[in-house]
């Protein structure tokens, strides 16, 4: 995206405006160098395809930067007011679609300060003063990951009041859990929803984390040295609204861990949603039949005419790939680079720019999905009936009446065995049956052996019991309401 191009007496560089129409190469760096840039190279090394998307975000740092420069009296406050009305008019153009990008100005920033000079003349070129495109860009990738991190912390927020949501109004539906993908012990609903809810919970909260480390501002870092001009990097800063400025030059303009921690971040997230992603495809199966999908967020086939495909949770279980993909591809970038700003750190735009819309995307869907799952709680009820989902009930039973747990764990494991001979749950068989197993069997098993005593009787905090359901969704979304 940029190489170093200083502001240091600007307002002769390239002699007749800012895209150098003088000069052999056209290019407002252009001044040693005596012969154009070869065309390939041009298109190979220009960054303007895809870092247009920062022109807001460039021009808010411009803006600031001219403010600053003003307060230092590098700008005279007559400079300032034509820059800031300039750079208005120009992302006026930019939003109506009239601004032109071109190839030969490589980046947004060359690209937004030459269509300024066009239109305020010479004091445009006074802009670039006591900076570099270096931390420039620095500066505009942060402010712009900012914005984007408040939106993907409300979509988080959404997703989760969906589930809280859901939780609640399933508190009461008996499932199967399973371990090893085998029928385990009963559960609630609402109560795997709200496992859901703990993982966005700590997706949340490392992203509020990871937005303290984006929140520093680059800005005075120049090309790696910082600049001879008496700028006020403090004033930028809260004119931007970071928390405060970098400490080290060289570091400043050359640092992507904030971008690769907020792709790991992404790629967390998108592993969770893939897992969530795969019990939702699972349960809408025939063979499950535990939800229905609304039509709304599933397709058909061209040619089995019964099929409803999960094809949005599909689609987000196979971009936790491409998510994952991109931060491995971040981190390889940065493996080798010596200090300060190389050319290699262009190849950060793309891959964080398609995490975001990746991750925004597969957020909404599933904050818009995941109230209208339509729960089929007799399906779900007659699969943890099967499996002798209440042997652990049985010898915890066992427990309580005086024997080991090792030895009640021996006798459930004969009762199991009698139960698939004969086709019987536990809950199916006769005291008489039971008792064959162990004296210490009495007519009040059964209180254990339902499913709803099952669940009812694991009624503590991080508890399966409908009750400490209801509980722990209101405290989800009591703490949510405080975001």
């Amino acid at each position: 995206m940029s190489n170093e191009s200083n502001g240091i007496d600007s307002t002769e560089q390239n002699g007749t405006g800012a895209t150098g129409a003088g000069s052999s190469t056209e290019k407002p760096w252009g001044g040693r160098f005596t012969e154009p840039t070869d065309a390939f190279v041009e298109q190979f090394t220009a960054s303007v395809d895809f870092d247009q998307r920062l022109y807001f975000h460039d021009i808010q740092g411009s803006i600031a930067h001219a403010t600053m420069l003003t307060a230092v009296g590098v700008l005279t406050e007559d400079e300032k007011l034509q820059i800031i009305s300039g750079l208005k008019e120009v992302q006026a153009d930019i939003e109506s679609g009239e601004f032109q990008w071109s190839v030969k100005l490589e980046d947004v920033h060359m690209n937004i300060e030459a269509r300024l000079t066009d239109k305020i003349g010479i004091t445009g070129k006074k802009l670039h003063t006591g900076r570099s495109r270096n931390d420039q860009v620095a500066t505009d990738i942060r402010l712009y990951l900012r914005d984007e991190i408040d939106v993907i912390a409300e979509e988080i927020t959404r997703l989760q009041e969906g589930l809280a949501n859901l939780a609640q109004r399933e508190a009461s539906t008996i499932m199967p859990g399973f371990t090893h993908l085998q029928t385990a012990q009963p559960v609630t609903f609402g109560h795997h929803i709200l496992a859901w809810n703990e993982m966005l919970q700590r997706d949340y909260e490392r992203l509020i984390d990871c937005r303290k480390r984006v929140n520093i501002m680059p800005l005075g870092a120049a090309a790696l040295a910082g600049t001879t001009y008496p700028i006020d990097r403090a004033l930028t800063a809260e004119l931007l609204g970071f928390d405060r400025p970098s400490e080290n030059s060289l570091d400043s303009v050359s640092d992507r861990d904030f971008a690769i921690e907020f792709c790991s971040f992404a790629s967390l997230v998108m592993i969770h949603l893939s897992r969530c992603s795969e019990e939702l495809i699972l349960w809408a199966s025939a063979q499950f039949d535990f939800i229905d999908l609304p039509d709304r967020f599933c397709t058909g086939s061209s040619i089995m005419p019964q099929k409803k495909n999960p094809d949005v949770p599909e689609l987000v279980r196979g971009k936790a790939g491409r998510v994952t993909g991109h931060l491995m591809s971040l981190m390889m970038l940065m493996k080798a680079q010596p200090l300060a700003y190389n050319k290699d750190n262009q190849e950060d735009k793309e891959p964080l720019f398609d995490v975001l819309d990746t991750l925004k995307g597969c957020l909404k869907a599933y904050a818009d999905m995941v109230p209208a799952i339509e729960v089929k709680a007799e399906s779900m009820r007659e699969a943890a009936r099967r499996g002798f989902s209440t042997a652990t009930d049985l010898a915890d039973y066992l427990v309580v009446n005086g024997v080991a747990f090792r030895d009640a764990h021996e006798i459930v494991g004969k009762a199991v065995a009698y139960g698939l001979e004969q086709k019987k749950d536990l809950s199916e068989m006769t005291l008489e049956e039971l008792q064959q197993f162990s004296k210490h069997i009495q007519e009040d098993v059964f209180n254990v052996l339902t499913l709803e005593g099952s669940v009812n009787a694991r009624n503590h905090l991080g508890g399966t019991a409908p009750e400490q359901v209801m509980a722990a969704s209101k405290r989800v979304l009591a703490g949510l309401s405080t975001r």
